[in-house]
């Protein structure tokens, strides 16, 4: 591991490999509790995708609407999202992710706030990339609680796109869509394939190129931890000081 890896936090990690997934001229979708995800499209902007229309909510520079969120959800069902980021308290090998209740659904163990066109977006946007800070049993789990948003869809219900990888501080799985399950795509730095099976509640196939996600560059460490930390500063004051180290 080098020297840069060893200084550079989890959700710096999460946020250049965010950034490495958006395409240029992409219509790009960030919920309003998405710190990580705007973390990683502002780096890509500012790096090597200058023409993305990005919208993070809750944000005045990276909303071009007039007001509300409804507009993003009214362009994703038209079929003009490009990319879009979820998450969820539980996610499971077949891709549906849970926002509703831990336990049975009549009786739970805890309620949770539940989603806010999740379902619908998940839907809709060509490509959904689903994230946790946290990589373990009790996140990914062999069959979620309850179904929020489903990741696999009956051949009679039309869907624009879906999910396409999951990003961890430990790795990234990518879509299997032909088996309809998730698999190791790539291992993180300080990570193994071991310590990631261990922490996963299913089995998880490996890809047929498993590879090591390359850590960070001075480069990309650098504009994040001073171009975007002070764009986070006017949207997510709070995860820019604690969670994005100054340079």
């Amino acid at each position: 591991m080098s020297d840069q890896v060893t200084v550079c936090t989890p959700e710096e990690l999460m946020a250049v490999i965010f950034s490495r997934e958006v395409r240029d001229w992409e219509t790009i979708g960030v919920g309003a509790a998405s710190p990580i995800p705007a973390a990683g499209c502002i780096l890509a902007e500012q790096l090597k995708a200058p023409h993305i229309t990005l919208i993070i909510l809750g944000s005045k520079e990276y909303y071009p609407f007039p007001a509300g969120s409804s507009e993003l959800h009214f362009l994703a069902q038209r079929g003009e999202l490009d990319l879009f980021f979820l998450s969820g308290v539980q996610m499971d090998r077949h891709g549906n992710i849970n926002l509703h209740v831990l336990g049975d659904y009549k009786s739970p163990q805890m309620r949770l706030p539940g989603a806010y066109g999740s379902a619908m977006l998940y839907y809709m946007a060509h490509r959904v990339i689903l994230f946790r800070t946290e990589h373990s049993r009790r996140t990914f789990v062999e069959k979620v609680d309850f179904v929020t948003a489903a990741g696999i869809t009956p051949e009679s219900v039309y869907r624009e796109g879906g999910p396409t990888k999951v990003v961890t501080p430990k790795a990234v799985l990518s879509w299997d869509g032909k088996k309809g399950e998730w698999a190791l795509d790539a291992v993180n730095p300080g990570s193994t394939v071991e310590d990631i099976q261990a922490n996963t509640g299913f089995t998880l196939r490996l890809s047929p190129m498993v590879q090591m996600t390359p850590p960070p560059t001075e480069q990309e460490l650098s504009v994040l931890r001073t171009v975007v930390r002070q764009k986070l500063e006017r949207i997510y004051p709070e995860f820019a000081r604690t969670k994005i180290r100054p340079d």
